[in-house]
Order: C-alpha cells, then structure tokens, then sequence
C-alpha cells in the first residue's frame, strides 16, 4: 500500500468492488440445465424435470405456468413474466465496466503522482534523500501503473465470458418465448 501512495487506497478499493460485482454477476448468471430449451420444456411439461436451478429453468417453469393458464395475447404476458430476468441477467455490468475503466486511470494517476515525485527531487537536488529521490518516484511511478492493469486485465477477461453467458440465456429467453406462443406442437419436438 505504502509503495504506490494515495492512489492505493481507492484502487484497493475499485479492485474489491470489481471482484464483488464479478462474484456477484456470476451467481446470477446461473443458467441452470445445460440441456438445450426444447428438450427442457417438454421436460418440464411432463414433469419429469428437476427443480429449477438457474434462469432458464425458473422462465421456462414460468412461461409453461402462463401457457396453461390460458391468457391471451400469451406474448405479452411473457413479455412481462420475464421483464425481471432481463434486469436480473444486466445487474452488476455497468458497475463491471466502470470499475474496468477506473482502475488503469488510478494507475496513470498514480504514474503522474510518482514522476512528479522524481521531477521534485531532482530540482531539489535531493537525489539521494532518504525519501527515496528518484528511484522512489520511479517506484511509486510503476507500481501503480502495474496495479491498475492488474486490477483492469483479469476483470476484462471475466467481463467478456460473463457477457458472453448472458448473450446465450438472453436468446434461451427468447427461444422459450418463442416456442411457448408456437404452442404444444413445437415444444414437443426434439
């Protein structure tokens, strides 16, 4: 902490709100049965299914509870039923994409902080101050700049394959809406 100066404390804490929004989206992000949503419906409309597990699971439950209810237009009811999944499978990616972009600036930050640091030291003359001098504003300098991309390259990486989770539960929403207003007939089909 002490090594990268006063940039460290609000990186440290970008670096925890990052890994919690992360944990966070992952847990959301639970799909459920790894079965393709054909199979799942007829599944569950048979009742040979398991409870359900994760999203998917929990909108095809519903959409067949809809289904069979009778109401019509079926389509806006779905619409509706699955409004909250929507927001659901979203909740943590804005603060994820911020938090990505936070942590390489604090790291600049931080770099400007440490070659400012060198500068003054040398129109001091004080070199070889017990400060540290140049080399500890070089320190200061690249330790942060190395925090942040730290901080910033693991969460991009996680921001892609949890992105690319919810792009796939998004189109099994779509394909669930789609097969329960086709009716009976579709959902049968393997």
């Amino acid at each position: 902490m002490a090594a990268g100066g006063y940039v460290m404390p609000p990186l440290l804490l970008v670096t925890v709100v990052l890994w919690y929004a992360l944990g966070a989206r992952w847990v959301i992000l639970r799909r459920g049965s790894k079965k393709n949503v054909r199979v799942l419906l007829r599944r569950y409309a048979e009742g040979r299914a398991k409870a359900p597990d994760g999203i998917v699971d929990q909108a095809i439950v519903q959409g067949l509870r809809l289904a069979r209810s009778g109401r019509a237009p079926l389509r806006r009811y779905l619409d509706d039923a699955f409004a909250e999944y929507h927001g659901d499978i979203k909740r943590y990616a804005r603060t994820i994409t911020v938090m990505v972009a936070i942590a390489p600036l604090l790291g600049l930050l931080g770099t400007v902080a440490g070659m400012i640091e060198t500068f003054n030291s040398l129109g001091d003359m004080s070199l070889f101050s017990q400060s540290g001098g140049i080399a500890g504003g070089i320190a200061t300098a690249l330790f942060t700049t190395q925090m942040g991309l730290v901080v910033a390259v693991p969460g991009v990486i996680c921001k892609s394959l949890l992105d690319r989770r919810q792009h796939k539960i998004e189109v099994d929403l779509a394909q669930i809406k789609d097969l329960l207003i086709a009716g009976p007939h579709s959902a049968q089909e393997s």
